[in-house]
């Protein structure tokens, strides 16, 4: 796979823009190539905006999903080529892995890269997974993700992989009354796409979201697997890995119930509404 570094960030504005002129112009095969991106500094006031719109606490370590907003406009630029055979508008994010060595610093100098692989068919059309990599100017794995994402109604090119095995499923009894119960605020989606840049119009518009083919306007999925971590806070180490699938949008505004329970090595969690519809579900398991 051929290497392509970048001398800064995509403007994630722009790809958006770029993502509705290239909607029909996929290829049939996912691109050779890993975009990479080097001397990438995680800025200390940005990292405070982003704790305010997830729950995190301020001054402490860089929470777990942050490197995903590195990442994201190099994922961005891969699913906006001419050449990706998948549309990027109305893209839904089925699920994400993440896997953390140690939490990156503030300041630290960090090399991100990413690339697409396993294309796969889906009963109700196509995915595609985007895999990133975080290390330090030496090479040391830092943190890691893969990023499967959903277009609805497209169908899977020639050669497209089987499905991919299922993810991990939570214990079916995680907490029979919730940790906790969340108001999600109408406006959620344009706050943390002011801080990711993610402004995706399913997520900031609810016409727009109608379009394709949601309720309204939801959440960004990596808010709600944020705001799950944000309140697991203080009880897993630096080095682990939280599988989390997204099973139903979660509209703006809304009320959702949080169920967790302790697992060997880690803790099982889920997001409901309060009729009992899944929206998350999550598995993190500390590793040594």
């Amino acid at each position: 796979m051929n290497t392509e570094t970048l001398d800064s960030a995509p403007t994630l504005g722009v790809l958006y823009g770029r993502a509705l002129l290239t909607a029909r112009s996929g290829g049939q095969t996912l691109p050779d190539r890993t975009l990479e991106l080097a001397g990438v500094r995680i800025d200390a006031d940005t990292v405070a905006d982003y704790n305010h719109v997830c729950g995190f606490s301020v001054g402490g370590a860089v929470p777990p999903t942050y490197p995903h907003m590195l990442a994201f406009p190099l994922q961005m630029r891969l699913m906006t080529d001419r050449e990706f055979p998948l549309p990027a508008p109305g893209m839904v994010h089925l699920r994400n892995v993440i896997t953390q060595q140690r939490p990156p610093e503030v300041g630290e100098p960090l090399r991100v890269a990413v690339h697409a692989d396993r294309l796969t068919a889906h009963p109700k059309g196509a995915q595609v997974d985007l895999v990133t990599a975080v290390t330090d100017e030496d090479g040391a794995a830092i943190w890691g993700s893969r990023s499967t994402y959903f277009v609805r109604g497209a169908p899977a090119p020639d050669g497209a992989e089987d499905v991919p095995p299922a993810p991990p499923e939570p214990d079916p009894h995680v907490g029979r009354l919730p940790h906790a119960i969340w108001k999600v605020p109408g406006d959620i989606g344009r706050r943390y796409a002011a801080v990711s840049g993610d402004v995706n119009p399913i997520h900031v518009n609810g016409l727009a979201a109608k379009a394709f083919g949601m309720p309204g306007a939801i959440a960004h999925g990596m808010w709600t697997k944020a705001r799950a971590l944000a309140a697991l806070a203080g009880r897993y180490g630096p080095a682990f890995t939280v599988d989390v699938v997204f099973k139903a949008p979660v509209r703006t505004p809304s009320t959702v119930w949080f169920h967790t329970a302790a697992a060997d090595h880690g803790w099982d969690a889920k997001l409901v509404s309060p009729k009992g519809r899944d929206h998350l579900l999550l598995t993190l398991r500390e590793t040594a």
